[in-house]
């Protein structure tokens, strides 16, 4: 058994504006989404969004607390230009702007937007991480 990333579950306070922003970022909800949940197939790794308290509850966790998580995820791009196309595009669709793209120490360009509840975004280009036909970010096949 080996272990992978198969679904990312974001817990959040209100699911219909979530599903509005995701949706306006051109993700689909699947069939097997419904009022409670809502699940987007984003090439191997599903998204889900669910009720923050819910989630929380689910968890056996308390559901307050804010600041940071810990936690970013990311969406790697093929260049700076896309990634200033998808940084406006979240920022239209309702995310808030946290850092404006730029070339950052490692060798890329990237920048952070806040989902409507705060979930931070990395969106950015890697270009030791290449894109296969399929758009999923690989790893390389050999070490700097």
């Amino acid at each position: 058994m080996s272990l992978r990333l198969s679904l990312v579950t974001l817990g959040v306070a209100d699911l219909d504006r979530s599903r509005a922003f995701y949706g306006a970022l051109g993700l689909e909800p699947g069939a097997a989404s419904n009022d409670h949940v809502a699940f987007f197939d984003m090439n191997g790794v599903i998204l889900a969004l669910y009720g923050r308290t819910a989630l929380a509850a689910d968890a056996g966790v308390s559901a307050t607390g804010s600041g940071f998580a810990g936690v970013t995820l990311a969406w790697n791009l093929d260049g700076e230009a896309a990634v200033d196309e998808a940084f406006a595009r979240a920022l239209a669709a309702g995310a808030s702007a946290v850092k404006v793209p730029e070339r950052v120490f490692w060798g890329g360009y990237s920048g952070y937007v806040a989902d409507p509840d705060g979930h931070l975004w990395e969106v950015a280009h890697n270009p030791f991480f290449p894109i296969d036909a399929q758009g999923v970010t690989r790893l390389p096949e050999t070490s700097r």
